[in-house]
């Protein structure tokens, strides 16, 4: 049975391709999901992709994540470092967590430095552009697949 993963995108992740190509590259949210639906299958993993500019529905998303998935994928965006709301979510989800940014936000400006995120997320990767998305693909079908040997 395949495991189900949720990644979630935060506030105007929807305009990547047009926004700042220079930081976070030409490819759009589309084209990461569909490259993360490719691999996931590779990896017997479904993923369910979102895309919200709305703090709240990122939190009923993760609410709701306990109950049909195997692990969580986020990338918060500017609520990364700054929302307590989603920090408290991924919490109680009790689920594997994987951070990805596109850019290196430890190269960027100081208050990007801060994530409420990294605080409960098993790792985090960032400054690989949409390939980040790939390799936390690859590290949550990890995570997932050392917790079902220990079951």
């Amino acid at each position: 049975m395949n495991s189900t993963i949720l990644v979630l995108n935060g506030p105007n992740l929807n305009m990547l391709g047009t926004r700042q190509p220079e930081i976070y590259g030409s490819e759009t949210l589309d084209d990461i999901k569909n490259s993360c639906v490719k691999h996931g299958k590779n990896l017997d993993i479904d993923i369910d992709f979102y895309q919200s500019n709305h703090e709240g529905e990122l939190v009923d998303w993760i609410q709701k994540a306990r109950e049909s998935y195997s692990g969580i994928i986020i990338n918060a965006a500017a609520f990364t470092h700054t929302s307590i709301a989603i920090l408290d979510a991924l919490i109680l989800s009790e689920l594997p967590i994987i951070e990805v940014h596109l850019s290196n936000i430890h190269k960027r400006e100081s208050f990007r430095y801060s994530s409420y995120v990294s605080k409960v997320a098993q790792g985090v990767i960032c400054g690989f552009g949409s390939h980040g998305y790939i390799l936390a693909v690859e590290a949550i079908a990890r995570l997932i697949n050392e917790q079902k040997e220990k079951i």
